[in-house]
């Protein structure tokens, strides 16, 4: 009992991208930009939405400021590691710090997947019923459908981390990959997890999969809608949709090809990972910024705002500071 217990695995070693120390440089100044525009672009939305009055009345907004956060939280708590680990030459992670990364992944994932369903339920009310669109759409709804999603994240992680987190490792420790995973770690088990794998595959792989075409179907379906009541409000949605559509792309298609893809490569899933925790919610504040003009009006405002808050400081400052001298004298005197 005392050599299994002393032979058990307490950290992994996590590869990542390269070994070559050139390489290591480079990536690290490459992901550190990243995601430092990650965090201020995501964050960006959220405070522009959250105290834009306009923008957060809006469900659409609402909803896009809930995805900001999913995204850059995401990106926290894959990159940092990444990063910090291209100038350490020992790479490690503890076993509860990997089985926290794993869990919070999937809690965000799985969070982040339903809020897109609900925003392409959004859209599709929006386009095909704009006169019950405010009704339908109410705050209690939105709030509702965000609080639903976060139960959806939960029981996704749950349901897998349970079994997870009690399978003994005892073997090799080496991940060959940038973060900690599920299909990576569950194979460096010390016991059978081919009912877990299959497991993982149906609730990660094949659920992505599934929410990913009823969800290019609901679009399908708003489209011809559009195309049978107006032909000139077509190029509208398709520019309306757009931005939803390659936001669903890029974090479905990453999923689907890390999790149920059965033709996969050690490469070709170190370059998803990278898509998923770095590329996607980089492009997520590109797409809703700068091709979105009531953003561009918001960040206007935004700035304005804090101009005239300044210029009022600044004014009123030295006033109230003559003000408070000027009192001050009258009281010695």
């Amino acid at each position: 009992m005392d050599m299994m217990n002393s032979s058990m695995v307490t950290e992994f070693v996590l590869l990542g991208l390269t070994n070559t120390w050139e390489l290591e440089i480079f990536f690290f100044f490459i992901f550190s930009l990243a995601y430092a525009s990650i965090v201020a672009g995501n964050l960006l939305i959220v405070v522009i939405i959250t105290f834009d009055s306009l923008l957060y009345s809006t469900p659409m907004y609402f909803l896009l400021g809930n995805l900001s956060f999913l995204d850059m939280s995401v990106s926290t708590i894959t990159t940092p590691k990444m990063v910090t680990d291209f100038l350490r030459e020992n790479k490690t992670i503890s076993l509860w710090g990997c089985m926290a990364q794993m869990f919070f992944l999937h809690l965000l994932g799985g969070s982040e997947m339903t809020l897109l369903i609900v925003m392409a339920v959004d859209r599709y009310i929006a386009i095909c019923k704009p006169l019950h669109y405010t009704s339908i759409m109410n705050r209690r709804v939105l709030v509702g459908s965000v609080l639903l999603s976060w139960a959806v994240g939960f029981v996704h992680t749950m349901s897998q981390m349970v079994f997870t987190i009690t399978l003994p490792f005892c073997g090799p420790n080496i991940v060959d990959d940038i973060f900690c995973d599920l299909p990576r770690i569950l194979k460096l088990a010390c016991t059978e997890t081919f009912i877990l794998e299959l497991l993982v595959t149906a609730d990660s792989g094949l659920l992505s999969f599934i929410c990913f075409i009823l969800l290019l179907i609901s679009y399908t379906v708003i489209l011809v809608t559009i195309r049978h009541r107006s032909s000139g409000g077509l190029s509208k949605a398709l520019s309306t949709l757009s931005a939803h559509i390659i936001v669903v792309t890029l974090f479905f298609g990453s999923i689907i090809f890390i999790y149920a893809w059965p033709f996969r490569g050690f490469s070709v899933d170190k370059f998803l990972s990278v898509f998923y925790s770095i590329i996607t919610p980089l492009l997520n504040p590109i797409i809703y910024t700068l091709r979105n003009q009531e953003m561009k009006a918001a960040i206007s405002r935004l700035r304005k705002y804090i101009t005239n808050s300044s210029v009022e400081f600044v004014i009123c400052t030295p006033i109230s500071s003559f003000l408070h001298r000027k009192e001050s004298l009258l009281f010695v005197c």
